[in-house]
């Protein structure tokens, strides 16, 4: 099998997105869940250059690139700063102990 440049992006870019959606669906630990987060948009980020490479506008994607990753690192440091408050004053990161914490 002879797969392109681009082809081997697309599938690359499949595979992360398959493994954050599995990370999403199948993990309970609120740290978990943020790196399956991070691994999933690592795969949309890939989508993203490669769209902008097809379409002839490199700087377009690699834009899209650098606004990804600022907004990802930004919601992985709140996530992980929330995570640990959660440890700190319930005492465990499982979702299902948090989701019975309502009223």
């Amino acid at each position: 099998m002879n797969l392109s440049i681009p082809g081997i992006i697309i599938v690359a870019a499949v595979a992360l997105l398959g493994i954050g959606f599995y990370g999403l669906l199948a993990v309970r630990n609120l740290i978990k869940v943020i790196v399956a987060l991070q691994i999933l948009v690592k795969g949309m980020m890939l989508g993203f250059v490669l769209a902008g490479r097809l379409a002839g506008n490199v700087t377009l994607g690699q834009s899209l690139a650098i606004i990804v990753i600022v907004v990802d690192t930004i919601v992985a440091v709140v996530g992980l700063a929330l995570a640990v408050q959660i440890r700190q004053r319930i005492g465990s990161l499982d979702i299902k102990t948090l989701t019975s914490l309502q009223r």
